[in-house]
């Protein structure tokens, strides 16, 4: 029997009308603002009024460091949330929305898988409710606003050559890295090198997810730090006065989405920032609703859990004052045997010694996500070609770890396959042995915590950054931004900066190119490797084999 793709087992999913996956909430019609009969945002009226309400649990699903043999973190996020509603618990999954950059480049598709998918797929692949094109909109606004002002006399003495904000768009086109804009004469302005980045590694972004309301929005927008004077002072925002039309321009992005899975339990799906060059997480204001209306919120962050579950601790949680109960890692057996040093091609073969010799890179995520506290467990994320004695070996090693690792089959059966995950992820949860805390303090200096996440979490031996990139730290924390979390932008492939090693290094180093203040956002992004801000498409795109068919259906998006 062929298996069916995700795309086709989204289309034959049996969807109800929003307005009921709402009142599953307790949401009142008039407080959702519909998209279509299968997607709308949440009122801000309905959001505020929820403050005095007891929060539910929140469950972070993160992973091993990624493999091109897959790991499906947003799959076993969606099952597991599907899984606790069929246990009977009242639960609610939070995820980001897909940027159309890896869509049409190496992923094809960002809702899940299987069995265990949010639906409507297509929209949420694509264009969904305009989130995205709202915040590429509100920050090239400001970019154009800046060089008018220089453009029409520049009172505020900027100096061109000091102008840190750049432009972005929602795509992966790497010639747009470096550019050269204002050519063409004195009509067009003042030429200047500049650059794009993907919207995902926006600030704008970011502020979007970090916000509580429109207020902290505005606030935030008009923080944004975009150039310098001549005399070396920065420039903001709101010096633009720009702040106020960026938030008119995201003022129904700022609303979080409501969706539904497969198995018509609702989904917030909200915000998008990459978690190799931004921070990885949905909303703060997606999650924090979901926690007012459900027990359970099941939410993911990012890539391997050296970045998006150190950021969603360091940055998302520290920032809006959320405590996770519990963690998921989620793992495959033939990532383990990817990282035990097998080949793609060879993967469908048992190899019960490979699976063995990988198993370190899992084991240094375990250690990793127990250093901030928190209870976790691990899923094994079930392929067909597993076989019994690489899926113990696994479960043995998890367990001289001082962890449980659980067979999840939620891709082919939904959550008949992952209900024991969902047992063990409760009892963990009701245990309250959870001692939430971040990595480092507020008042630590801001190399110092690089340094810190460096050696704790990636377990390198040293930081390496030339004096002006210290100089720039110390300036910025003479500024009054020395008490900002870190947002390490890093290759997501390896613990390492380098994506071709695997496994559980030690010993290594991690230089910083470059870093940044996300003033509005609230964190000092500082970029190590060869790690680009925008994005290139692969030799074969996705691209390529996404398009309609004869009945006006999409295809391709995986």
């Amino acid at each position: 029997m062929a298996i069916k793709t995700d795309i086709e087992i989204a289309r034959e999913a049996k969807k109800k009308p929003i307005m009921e996956i709402g009142a599953k909430l307790g949401i009142p019609s008039e407080h959702l603002l519909p998209y279509g009969h299968d997607k709308a945002k949440i009122g801000q009226d309905f959001i505020k009024g929820l403050a005095g309400k007891k929060d539910g649990k929140l469950i972070l699903v993160t992973a091993i460091n990624p493999t091109p043999a897959g790991e499906g973190k947003t799959t076993t996020t969606v099952g597991l949330g599907d899984g606790l509603n069929r246990i009977g618990k009242k639960a609610v999954v939070c995820i980001r929305e897909a940027s159309l950059g890896p869509n049409f480049g190496m992923k094809g598709g960002a809702a899940g898988g299987g069995y265990a998918q949010v639906v409507p797929m297509e929209e949420m692949n694509l264009h969904f409710t305009g989130d995205f094109h709202a915040i590429t909109s509100a920050h090239n606004l400001l970019s154009a606003m800046i060089d008018n002002h220089i453009y029409w006399g520049n009172s505020l003495d900027i100096d061109e050559r000091r102008i840190v904000w750049r432009r972005v768009m929602d795509m992966n086109d790497r010639a747009l890295r470096d550019i050269v804009v204002s050519l063409g004469g004195v009509s067009n302005g003042f030429p200047r090198q500049t650059g794009f980045d993907i919207t995902v590694a926006s600030e704008v972004m970011a502020i979007l997810c970090l916000s509580n309301d429109l207020a902290d929005l505005q606030k935030r927008l008009g923080d944004i730090v975009v150039a310098y004077t001549r005399e070396k002072k920065p420039v903001y925002a709101r010096d633009i006065k720009a702040d106020g039309a960026m938030t008119v321009l995201l003022k129904d992005a700022m609303q979080p989405n409501l969706v539904q899975t497969l198995e018509n339990n609702p989904a917030f799906v909200h915000g998008g920032p990459f978690a190799n060059i931004a921070h990885g997480c949905n909303s703060v204001i997606a999650t924090k609703t979901a926690l007012k209306l459900g027990e359970y919120v099941v939410t993911e962050a990012g890539f391997g859990a050296d970045l998006g579950a150190e950021k969603f601790f360091d940055i998302k949680c520290r920032k809006a004052g959320l405590k996770p109960a519990a963690a998921v890692i989620v793992a495959t057996v033939r990532a383990m045997k990817m990282n035990g040093g097998v080949a793609k091609a060879d993967l469908g073969a048992e190899n019960v010694d490979a699976v063995k010799k990988g198993c370190p890179n899992l084991g240094r995520h375990i250690g990793n996500v127990k250093s901030f506290g928190v209870p976790v467990v691990v899923a094994i994320n079930h392929f067909f070609s597993d076989t019994d004695a690489e899926i113990a070996a696994v479960q043995a090693y998890v367990a001289e770890q001082g962890a449980e690792a659980i067979l999840c089959k939620h891709w082919a059966h939904g959550s008949a396959g992952i209900e024991e995950l969902a047992r063990k992820v409760v009892a963990l949860a009701e245990s309250g042995v959870s001692s939430f805390a971040p990595l480092y303090p507020d008042e630590m200096p801001l190399f110092q915590k690089l340094e810190t996440i460096a050696k704790r979490i990636y377990h390198a031996d040293e930081v390496i950054a030339d004096k002006a990139i210290r100089d720039q730290l110390k300036t910025w924390e003479a500024a009054g931004y020395g008490h900002l979390p870190i947002c390490v932008a890093k290759t997501q492939y390896s613990f390492t900066t380098d994506p071709t090693v695997r496994g559980a290094p030690t010993g290594h180093t991690v230089p910083v190119r470059e870093v940044r203040l996300s003033a509005g956002a609230g964190f000092v992004v500082a970029i190590c490797g060869e790690i680009m801000t925008m994005p290139g498409l692969p030799k074969v795109p996705s691209a390529e084999v996404i398009r309609l068919n004869d009945l006006g259906h999409v295809e391709g998006l995986f």
